[in-house]
């Protein structure tokens, strides 16, 4: 199986769940990878061991970091994740904490760090030599190409029931799968977090211009929202051109949240057939969604290539943005965004069930199927995933810098909250917002999008990636989508073909 896994396979060692910082690849574009490219094996870490008090790091040109982290015992880990260089910090200390904690069994903890961008590559790497880390990430789309091809074990043997009790309730359910239907049977990662896409809004626009701010738990209509973003696109100098916008949109991650509260869904309910040409809820939402560029409520597509509305929105020139939980730490640092500004919800579109819908994402740690020490592993895993201090810790209650919230739900509503309340961690206000799309309430909902409940998620790219046609004029909404569902249908046709080769 392992060499029909190469042949078809790696197609999504990490694709996108986080949301920024949450994707991974499935095995059969890792497969498609090797074909066309030689991939070298990579190297670990320093052989040299270092004492159980010091750790001894390697920095690569690449922007790869190894921390050999020693202990007393016999058995070795190796960990292989992403991360960013402030989230590094806080995870190698929790692998340190652990190293000491099983210092009498740990011979070698391998601490492994890469950029994003090379994750996927180094995994393809590490496939391809059939030497796999002992722990490393799986999101919810690789989950069952990982599984159907032999790459991860289970956890249920090794983690307890109380244990994985303790998590978000999505995260209990992304990362289980039955050989047939993912969110059931046994679990196959825990998680490193679970994020969302809120809205954020600049106060200080929205005081210069004398508008009240949006309420948190009543979020605008379409029709409400197009009426602020007109009060807030603004021509500030008197040249004749608009240079503050009510909002900006980018097509790839920021569009979904406009036309699920809507009631869009792009798949029939087995996920094998597109629907977009003869959707009304997407019409609507579309066109909802184009017209706010074409009415010139955001930068015209032109200006967004110039400047794209993330560095817009920390240059104050527009009112709305997204904020991914990854983001907030940015947006509350002065010297990245020195402006007032909380969270409130997308807007809700006439079609949709009343409630503002959004898009949450995660990756998982996982532990490979050729570990040797699988149960250190897992102990390992739950130390990074589920541990109450070390979640204290990235979550920002210890540390003061939230680079996540945390896993815990007893502990985010509990703690976590406090902390936001009295000062403690700086965050935005209305974290409510976000707790409400996590667990669903009267006026928020959030769910994984449909692309990491197929087996990979190629087919939503081609819409997407087309959509600037429309706001430029160029085809109307009812041409394109016409015009994009065999597009998208041949893509699901194929990851549906590549996920019946798995399984055979």
């Amino acid at each position: 199986m392992r060499k029909r896994f190469l042949g078809i396979a790696m197609a999504s060692v990490m694709g996108l769940s986080t949301v920024a910082g949450c994707a991974t690849t499935t095995v059969e574009e890792a497969g498609e990878a090797t074909a066309d490219t030689e991939v070298a094996t990579e190297e670990t870490a320093d052989g040299e061991a270092a004492t159980e008090e010091t750790a001894e790091a390697t920095e690569e040109s690449d922007g790869n970091s190894a921390t050999s982290l020693t202990g007393e015992g016999d058995k070795n880990l190796h960990v292989f994740l992403y991360m960013q260089e402030h989230e590094k910090k806080i995870y190698e200390q929790l692998v340190k904490e652990f190293v000491e904690e099983h210092k009498s069994e740990v011979g070698e903890v391998v601490f492994e760090i890469t950029t994003q961008d090379e994750y996927n590559q180094k995994m393809i790497a590490n496939m391809t030599a059939n030497d796999m880390p002992d722990v490393f990430y799986v999101g919810p789309a690789a989950v069952r190409s990982y599984v159907d091809n032999g790459y991860i074990i289970p956890l249920d043997d090794y983690v307890d029931a109380d244990t994985i009790s303790k998590v978000w309730g999505t995260t209990q359910t992304i990362y289980r799968y039955d050989g047939t239907n993912v969110g059931e049977g046994s679990i196959y990662a825990l998680p490193k977090d679970l994020s969302c896409f809120a809205f954020a809004y600049n106060k200080d626009l929205f005081d210069a211009a004398g508008l009240e701010y949006p309420d948190p738990n009543k979020p605008y209509t379409y029709d409400e929202f197009v009426e602020v973003c007109e009060k807030l696109t603004i021509d500030k100098d008197g040249d004749g051109e608009i240079d503050q916008w009510g909002v900006a949109n980018a097509d790839q991650f920021g569009m979904t949240p406009f036309l699920y509260s809507n009631g869009v869904k792009f798949l029939n309910d087995d996920m094998t057939k597109v629907n977009v040409a003869n959707n009304e809820p997407l019409k609507e939402a579309l066109t909802f969604y184009t017209d706010l560029t074409k009415n010139g409520l955001t930068p015209s597509v032109e200006q967004d290539t110039a400047l794209g509305g993330y560095q817009r929105w920390l240059d104050g020139q527009v009112a709305f943005y997204a904020c991914g939980t990854w983001d907030v730490a940015a947006f509350m640092d002065d010297a990245t965004f020195p402006y007032e500004w909380d969270l409130c919800g997308w807007p809700v579109g006439p079609s949709g069930d009343g409630r503002s819908h959004t898009w949450m994402g995660s990756v998982g740690y996982c532990v490979s199927a050729t570990s040797e020490n699988p149960d250190l592993a897992a102990q390992l895993v739950a130390k990074l995933s589920t541990d109450e201090d070390g979640q204290r810790a990235v979550s920002g209650i210890t540390t003061g810098e939230s680079i996540q919230l945390p896993n815990i739900v007893d502990l985010a509503y509990g703690e976590f909250k406090d902390a936001v309340n009295n000062g403690t961690v700086p965050y935005a206000s209305n974290v409510d917002v976000i707790f409400g799309y996590f667990d669903g309430n009267d006026n928020y909902e959030a769910a994984l999008q449909e692309t990491d409940y197929t087996y990979n998620g190629e087919w939503f790219t081609p819409f997407w990636s087309g959509v600037f046609n429309i706001k430029n004029g160029d085809i109307t909404v009812e041409e394109y989508l016409q015009q994009v569902e065999p597009e998208m249908q041949a893509a699901l046709d194929e990851a549906i073909e590549l996920q019946n080769s798995a399984t055979k």
